[in-house]
């Protein structure tokens, strides 16, 4: 799993044995407002919209008919299975009043109903029920059925364009490497396993920065992961919009020694696929986790949704179990140091808005995000 190629394993080993790392080529300062500012969350949110955002998986709409609710940046938004497989977004908002029509966060239905008149659309998102419709000057149907927003379904993920630009594909949002790379970790043939939301009062970029920083794991985390991974050791593949982190653990080096090949040797590995510009695919030995960072209304705020992907075929025996336990580790260290710490940036970065932090050469994975959101927000 996470596309290990012999390229990445030979880098990788020629890094751990020069004690060396990919680096960016300079330091980036970035102020300390970026994260306590409401006025730059506002031109970030501003950027959110413009993009594709991954809005569910696939595997959450089974059947014509299934359906999730989502909330992204304040847009109510019901996204449906159609009958021929395809999947719709609709602003969860009915036409009349603009009640939501739908209050549950998934199941599957026949049609949607607003609680508050009973107007009831299908779905496809047409009108089909008006009570009391001769009390009304007349209605054209065509004209009031759900509002749509561009919606595709890629790599098992479903993507939502909340400017509405139709023109845009999936594949031209990605660009050929980071579609063709994503591609290969078939997330298509994968379900959810495991769901959690957390509400921190952080500002959402912290908690991507603390996601695929290599250089803290030693320090942040000396009985975890420090213990098991290279610090200050890795590899990004940079696909514009996008990237990739790899990583390694010290468990490798022993492999390589004994002969391991790189398609043995993947389990040494960790990858963290970053989607512009706030999902992450973690891939792990047997299944992956996937992160939506989600900013909040202020920019001490952020929503993290976190879920485990995992084929279905490799559900037996006590998989579930080590799934539960690899939830609980990562709980344990998110919310006692990973989480608690960014609490002290967001606090610091309030009091002092005209500092800035400092990332570093090595630290070229968390530059990126800075870097990308800099050019969409230069480019508005």
């Amino acid at each position: 799993m996470g596309n290990i190629t012999q390229e990445i394993f030979d880098r990788m080993v020629a890094h751990i044995d020069g004690g060396t790392t990919d680096m960016a080529a300079a330091d980036l300062r970035v102020p300390a407002a970026n994260f306590s500012s409401d006025a730059h969350l506002a031109s970030e949110r501003a950027v959110f919209r413009r993009q594709l955002l991954v809005a569910a998986t696939g595997s959450e709409l089974p059947e014509p008919g299934s359906f999730v609710t989502r909330d992204l940046l304040g847009t109510a938004l019901l996204i449906v299975r159609q009958k021929n497989g395809s999947v719709r977004c609709f602003r969860n908002m009915c036409r009349h009043r603009g009640g939501k029509v739908e209050m549950a966060e998934s199941g599957s239905k026949p049609a949607f109903v607003c609680a508050y008149h009973g107007w009831s659309y299908d779905r496809a998102g047409a009108l089909r029920g008006v009570p009391f419709e001769s009390s009304f000057d007349p209605i054209d149907r065509a004209c009031n059925g759900l509002a749509r927003l561009h919606c595709e379904e890629r790599h098992g993920l479903v993507w939502v364009d909340l400017s509405n630009d139709t023109g845009r594909s999936v594949t031209d949002f990605l660009g050929p490497e980071a579609d063709a790379q994503l591609g290969t970790f078939k997330l298509d043939a994968t379900q959810v396993f495991l769901e959690r939301k957390y509400e921190l009062a952080v500002n959402w970029k912290l908690v991507m920065d603390g996601a695929y920083d290599v250089l803290h794991p030693q320090f942040l985390h000396p009985t975890g992961v420090g213990k098991m991974v290279h610090t200050n050791v890795g590899i990004w593949k940079d696909y514009g919009r996008h990237g990739q982190m790899f990583t390694a653990r010290k468990r490798l080096a022993d492999a390589v020694k004994n002969g391991a090949s790189a398609e043995a040797a993947y389990r040494y590995f960790a990858t963290v696929f970053v989607l512009f510009p706030n999902t992450l695919v973690i891939a792990a030995p047997d299944h992956y986790e996937f992160w939506t960072v989600w900013p909040g209304e202020t920019a001490g705020k952020c929503q993290v949704h976190i879920r485990f992907l995992i084929d279905p075929a490799k559900l037996v025996g006590d998989m579930g179990d080590r799934l539960e336990r690899s939830l609980a580790i990562l709980e344990d260290a998110a919310m006692n140091e990973d989480w608690p710490m960014e609490e002290t940036i967001q606090s610091n970065a309030a009091s002092c808005p005209d500092a800035t932090y400092l990332y570093g050469r090595s630290e070229i994975s968390c530059q990126h995000l800075h870097r990308q959101l800099a050019r969409e927000m230069a480019a508005a």
